[in-house]
Parts: C-alpha cells; structure tokens; sequence
C-alpha cells in the first residue's frame, strides 16, 4: 500500500518500494518519506513466533554467564525478550548489535545503554564486520585472560531467525571470528522468517514497479528470494533495486536485476542517497 505523500517537499519522480517485514517496512517507509522520498511499503519478509519458546527461556537462565549475546535483529531482541523470565537480571551481561534498529530495539526493551556495543548510528557501514572492529579487542582479551587462567572458554549467545525449514538466517562470519580468537559460540534461533502470502494488490503492485521506474529497496537479499518465490514471473531484467550493502548489491545482479545501485543503510544518508538518484 502506497504511503500518502503528505510533504511537500516529497519527490514525485521517484518512488521506492521498502521490502522488509511488515512493522520494519511500514516505519521505514513512513521515516523515507518524510525526508522527500515518495515510498510503497511491500513487506517481503514475514516474521512468526517460534510454535515451542521454551528453548529461550533455558537461555534465559544462563544469560548472565556470557561474554556477551549478540542479536542479529529487532526481531531476535523482540522475540527474546519477550520469553525472558520474571527477576532475570541484565546487567551482568553485554548486548551486541550490528545496526541503529536493533540498538533502538534493546534500549526500547529495557537493556542498559551502558552494556549495549553497537556501531554508531552515523557508522558508514552496519554489518558484522563493523561491530567486530568495536568489540574485538575486548573479546580477545576475555579470550586470553581465561586461557592464561585455566578458565572455561568465554562464550557469546547468538541470537537470530530461521526459516522454515529451520535453517538459521544470516552469516556465520562473525562466528567464525570469535571461534578463531578462542570464544565459544552458541545459536539460538528466536522467530520464523518465511516468504510472505501476497493480496492481490501487493502482486499488481510488484508487476508495476518492476516496470515503472521504481527502485526496490533490499537490506536483505532474502527479501528479493521472496519475491521472485511468490511472483516468480516479474521482469526483473528492467527493473532497479537498491542495495544497502555490497554482498546483497552482488547477489541482486547475479539473480538478473536490470539496474543495481548499494545506498548507506542509515536512515539520513540513504533518503539523501535516494534523492540523487537519476
């Protein structure tokens, strides 16, 4: 559904279609447009509750033992949260993120600003990359400090989505990064993420802005997966999607995307990004 262009500064030659799940999509496109950029909101990620929380309640009772948990998303802090048993403390325990949403996300559920490492919000890059050069050295350091005094592994709780097939979503980069400092890692997997079921409108939609002008805009290459899953016949070939990071840009022209461009993923340099577009 097309958000109404209120503004009068909104930019009426360029409309841009914000692909991520339904609560992010919606705030996304409402904060774009508020910053002159025309938008549709066409959520092609669905985010569920997993049918069985009790394995995050047993988490729960060890938080506090950890190095740190690391969410992948505000769906990973909202989902995690919300199976958090009564008296649980957080303050003994480090929260990480790779992005400004899942910052919000902790602080809004309560998690102390002091515990919380995160890129900053004008950071030109929100990735796992980026939150490693933040917390590497003190990781490292955790890591010998335990090994000098015959101390179990330290260990940092991911926390992410799956699929349905229960396959987790996401890199294992950062993983790998804390296995090969000597940090054990643990995954948790906090919602379902599956394709969405499309209404008319939002298929008739999908036709006509692959045709029209319009830039999709991807912060996951799932997103684009999906969409071609349940509209498997769009002419991708001469439409324009938008990437906000160099790995979804690759996977976008390796899927056949006519014309791809990788814009800033904060919120103050992709709507300026945007608005330069030709």
């Amino acid at each position: 559904m097309a958000l109404a262009a209120s503004p009068s500064f909104v930019t009426e030659s360029l409309r841009v279609v914000v692909t991520r799940p339904e609560r992010e999509a919606r705030a996304w496109a409402e904060a774009l447009q508020s910053r002159g950029v025309l938008c549709d909101s066409l959520p092609l990620i669905e985010i569920a509750a997993l049918p069985d929380a009790s394995p995050l309640v047993v988490h729960w009772k060890t938080v506090s033992t950890h190095l740190a948990v690391m969410f992948v998303s505000a769906n990973a802090v909202r989902f995690f949260m919300a199976a958090r048993p009564a008296g649980v403390a957080l303050a003994n325990c480090r929260a990480w993120s790779t992005g400004p949403g899942t910052h919000a996300a902790l602080l809004a559920a309560g998690w102390p600003a002091e515990s919380i490492d995160s890129p900053p919000e004008m950071a030109t890059q929100f990735d796992s990359e980026a939150l490693w050069a933040l917390v590497a050295k003190q990781t490292q350091e955790a890591a010998d400090w335990a090994a000098a005094h015959a101390s179990p592994q330290p260990t940092v709780l991911i926390v992410r989505g799956a699929d349905t097939q229960g396959q987790l979503a996401g890199r294992d980069w950062l993983a790998l990064q804390l296995e090969g400092v000597g940090v054990q890692v643990l995954q948790t997997v906090a919602y379902v993420r599956r394709a969405p079921a499309l209404t008319a409108q939002q298929r008739a939609l999908s036709q006509q802005a692959t045709q029209d002008g319009s830039w999709w805009l991807f912060s996951s290459s799932e997103a684009a997966q999906h969409l071609l899953q349940v509209c498997p016949d769009l002419p991708i070939g001469q439409a324009r999607a938008l990437a906000t990071h160099p790995r979804i840009a690759q996977r976008l022209r390796n899927a056949g995307w006519g014309r791809v461009e990788i814009v800033p993923a904060g919120l103050e340099a992709q709507a300026e990004s945007i608005k330069s577009l030709a």
